[in-house]
């Protein structure tokens, strides 16, 4: 009976999180596929030849607009590499997006408080300067012409065809023509669909493991680890704890934020926890999948140097937001807490559930449904699905017909699927 119950309070606690958090993570995917259904980023690799400061801002913009899950934003940082742009520039749009975008910014402000949103943009960005910097001193000569060799052949990793895919309206017509163009609107619904369907997975593992937590593990047992009430301590070994901990998580993307709310409930320092938030970059399946586009010594340097990155962000965000009074110094957060009522989170709840039901039924009348079985898809397989290209109505078949085009595809036409 003790361990039903167990099972039944994390689940509860898992429950709950996936409650609270619903309406903002609707919201996000859909104002994410809004800008990904307008913004036509075809050919960027020519904005991405080097690691120059316009080139890494440029690649940071794109990756920040194109909001991806984590495998798919690894994937298409391959493909980019393999078309021309510079490593280093690729790895930028890879860290932005997923660490820059619409969606995290939302649950972090909405789960956590404004303030870790702002520590996002204030840390990401920096993140990727001390990237960029480590790179040039580790990540250059004949590890990077090894890379490229190994990354030209092809390997598979995880959501390739998702990474590769392009449902974005083209065309010279204003913002709003092509969003409300029956074009638009089904890209949007593609884009949202899709989206959910690459990290539903790492949210409900993200929101199981949050809920174990917050139900099995002592806030008291956390309190320790965390060094609460050593504030010198917690700040020097927080930063370095919290990315070790995403690593073996398991999750990516929005998925860890849950986690990230215990684990400051528990008593991570503020640089801890965002450390920690960063490093969905850097769990161990994507460290295998590292290994298999770049080879051992380039997958070894790649995850030091983002390790390292994610750490002395940490540091630096909470060194510039304490003397501000920006560090939050609640530690009850409502994660898991509260009840399922009729309050302004139903409601909210219910009327996000109607705009995804809505986007739901535009994508499958589109006859998009087998885009989702491509997701999976091989590196060099055909996955253009520009809305402007075809009539959406028979997509299905289109789509259908060009999962199975033997034919290498050029990424640069549309490696801002995803």
């Amino acid at each position: 009976m003790f361990i039903l119950n167990s099972i039944g309070a994390a689940l509860a606690a898992a429950g709950t999180m996936g409650w609270k958090i619903l309406w903002p993570l609707i919201l996000g995917f859909t104002l994410s596929g809004v800008i990904q259904a307008v913004v036509k980023t075809e050919r960027i690799t020519a904005l991405m030849r080097d690691d120059g400061p316009k080139s890494i801002t440029v690649a940071s913009l794109l990756g920040a607009a194109s909001s991806s899950c984590s495998y798919a934003a690894v994937a298409l940082a391959r493909a980019l590499f393999r078309k021309g742009a510079n490593f280093t520039a690729a790895m930028a749009f890879e860290i932005a997006s997923t660490n820059l975008v619409v969606e995290l910014g939302l649950i972090l402000a909405f789960i956590m408080g404004w303030q870790f949103t702002l520590a996002e943009f204030v840390g990401g960005p920096l993140m990727i300067i001390l990237i960029a910097l480590g790179f040039r001193l580790w990540m250059r000569g004949r590890i990077v012409d090894a890379a490229r060799v190994q990354a030209d052949r092809g390997l598979a990793g995880s959501m390739e065809g998702h990474a590769a895919m392009d449902m974005s309206v083209g065309g010279d017509a204003s913002f709003g023509k092509r969003l409300f163009s029956k074009a638009g609107i089904v890209s949007t619904a593609q884009y949202f669909v899709m989206d959910w369907g690459a990290v539903l997975r790492d949210i409900v593992i993200g929101l199981l493991i949050a809920g174990a937590f917050d139900a099995w593990v002592p806030k008291s047992w956390l309190q320790t680890v965390f060094l609460e009430g050593h504030p010198v301590l917690s700040f020097l070994i927080d930063p370095i704890i919290g990315p070790v901990l995403a690593a073996v998580s398991f999750v990516c993307s929005v998925g860890n934020v849950p986690l990230a709310a215990v684990l400051w409930n528990g008593g991570i320092s503020f640089g801890g926890v965002v450390s920690f938030i960063f490093a969905d970059l850097i769990i161990i399946p994507i460290i295998v999948i590292y290994r298999k586009y770049y080879g051992m010594k380039a997958a070894l340097r790649i995850t030091g140097v983002f390790y390292g990155a994610m750490v002395i962000a940490g540091y630096v965000v909470e060194l510039v937001f304490t003397p501000l009074h920006l560090v939050p110094t609640d530690r009850h957060l409502a994660i898991s807490t509260f009840a399922i009522r009729w309050d302004y989170t139903t409601w909210l709840n219910i009327a996000f559930l109607a705009i995804a039901a809505g986007l739901l039924i535009v994508f499958t009348r589109s006859g998009s449904w087998p885009m989702m079985r491509m997701m999976g898809g091989a590196p060099d397989a055909e996955h253009d699905h520009s809305g402007h290209e075809h009539e959406h109505d028979h997509s299905g078949h289109e789509h259908a017909h060009e999962a199975h085009d033997p034919a290498p595809h050029d990424h640069a036409e549309h490696e801002h699927g995803h």
